[in-house]
Formats: C-alpha cells, sequence, structure tokens
C-alpha cells in the first residue's frame, strides 16, 4: 500500500510525480511495461484523474514515459532513438545526425582516480570499470571516449569486454535497472596527444573538441562520467534550447 501524498508546498501533481518517479527508480514498472490507467493510479494515491494526468504528462516530457493514444502510458526504454534525440549533440554540416558506430578498445574493473571519485561521488580508490572506445561515422574514426562506471551500479559489466554493445544506456537499463535521466557536459578545446592522434588517424596537436559528460540517474546520483574528444571536421556541436 502505498503512501497519500503528505501536505508539503509543492503542488500535488509534483508530490505525484516523485513518487511515480520514485517507483520507477526502484524498479517496480520495467521499461516498455504499460503502467496501470489513470483511473488506478488515481484511487491508489487517493487523488483525482486531473492529477494523475498533469504529473504523467510531466514524465512524458522528460521522456521518462511515452504515451500512447487508446493504449495507455509506457515506461521510456533506451534505445537508439531516444540516445540520439536526448543524448547526441553532434550533427553533420549539412545539418543531419546519426547515431555512430562503436569499437571497444579496452573495458576493465580498476580503482577510481582522484577525479573520477569526485565526479562519481565515489571514495578514491573504489572499485570502477574503465572503458574505452572509438566512434565512427561513416566508417571514418571521429571520437575517441573514455568511460568511467561505478562498479557497485555495474556488476559484471566488464565481462563483456569488446563486445559491448553500441549503445550503452540501453544496457544500463536493461541489465542493471539504471535509467539516464539528465546529464552535465562541459565543452572545452584541447589538443589531440599521441593517443587520440593514433586511433582518430589524425596529427598530434589537432585541434579537438573535449565533451566531458556525467550522466545521472532517475535519483540524480551520478553513474557514468564519460569523456568524449571529437574531431570535429565537417561536424558540430549543436543543443538545441527549448
Amino acid at each position: 500500500m502505498h503512501e497519500q501524498p503528505s501536505p508539503t508546498h509543492q503542488p500535488l501533481y509534483q508530490q505525484v510525480y516523485r513518487m511515480l518517479l520514485d517507483r520507477l527508480a526502484s524498479g517496480d514498472w520495467s521499461p516498455g511495461e504499460l503502467l496501470p490507467s489513470e483511473t488506478a493510479l488515481a484511487q491508489l494515491y487517493g487523488v483525482s484523474q486531473g492529477t494523475i494526468r498533469k504529473a504523467l504528462d510531466t514524465m512524458a516530457a522528460e521522456r521518462l514515459v511515452v504515451r500512447h493514444q487508446g493504449r495507455g502510458t509506457e515506461v521510456a526504454k533506451h534505445d537508439s532513438e531516444r540516445s540520439l534525440f536526448q543524448f547526441w549533440h553532434l550533427y553533420d554540416d549539412d545539418g543531419s545526425r546519426r547515431i555512430p558506430s562503436s569499437k571497444v578498445l579496452e573495458c576493465l574493473r580498476t580503482t577510481a582516480r582522484a577525479g573520477e571519485a569526485r565526479q562519481l561521488n565515489l571514495r578514491r580508490g573504489a572499485p570502477v570499470v574503465r572503458i574505452r572506445r572509438c566512434r565512427y561515422i561513416d566508417s571514418r574514426a571521429r571520437i575517441i571516449e573514455r568511460i568511467t562506471l561505478p562498479a557497485e551500479r555495474f556488476p559484471g559489466i566488464e565481462s563483456h569486454g569488446k563486445a559491448l554493445p553500441n549503445t550503452l544506456y540501453a544496457l544500463y537499463q536493461k541489465q542493471y535497472r539504471v535509467t539516464i535521466q539528465t546529464a552535465i557536459e562541459k565543452l572545452r578545446a584541447v589538443k589531440a596527444d599521441q593517443n587520440d592522434a593514433e586511433s582518430l588517424g589524425i596529427e598530434p596537436t589537432t585541434p579537438l573538441l573535449e565533451i566531458e559528460r556525467v550522466a545521472l540517474d532517475l535519483e540524480d546520483e551520478p553513474v557514468e562520467l564519460r569523456v568524449s574528444r571529437c574531431e570535429t571536421n565537417q561536424i558540430h556541436y549543436k543543443n538545441i534550447l527549448d
């Protein structure tokens, strides 16, 4: 039996939204699963259907659920389309954007460096999994990525080795019940080092765009640190603010 929303300064629909979000975070509803009807949820939480509808509309706007006319509301799944729409900001100069392919170069369990620990809210030396991969657009190496994950949140993920899938967020959600909701990115210009140059087939000191991303789960906990170094000849970074 779930508690009804308690008095608070938040509007009632936001309280219900928070309760529904907690159930997604706890794995009560799986990706692709239909939620109970608005009527059933209204009865469960002791609120009006209008309040439930407003809470679900908020979740839909955040791409946490998908509303289907005549079929109900489905828990959103991370797939290539969602990753492209929400988390991929590199465009060809003609305005098109595509999910790149990937080649995993390294996937191993190790310990967190000071900077990784700070970004992921871990103690220094905590177990992490470090992934290095090259990403290709039109069969050309364009991006070198270094990804760090807390090993406790992703037990055994290193066993995938070089067979890790291209769309990692779908794997996080399906196998580990970790849904990436938001991400914080920092961009800076850097020069390619020797490793970058060898991986991307460019000259050392070539200008690159570095994108440092900390991905957060449904409870706003950092669960992934990703540093991408991008060769931007004929591609550019674009973020649409709405």
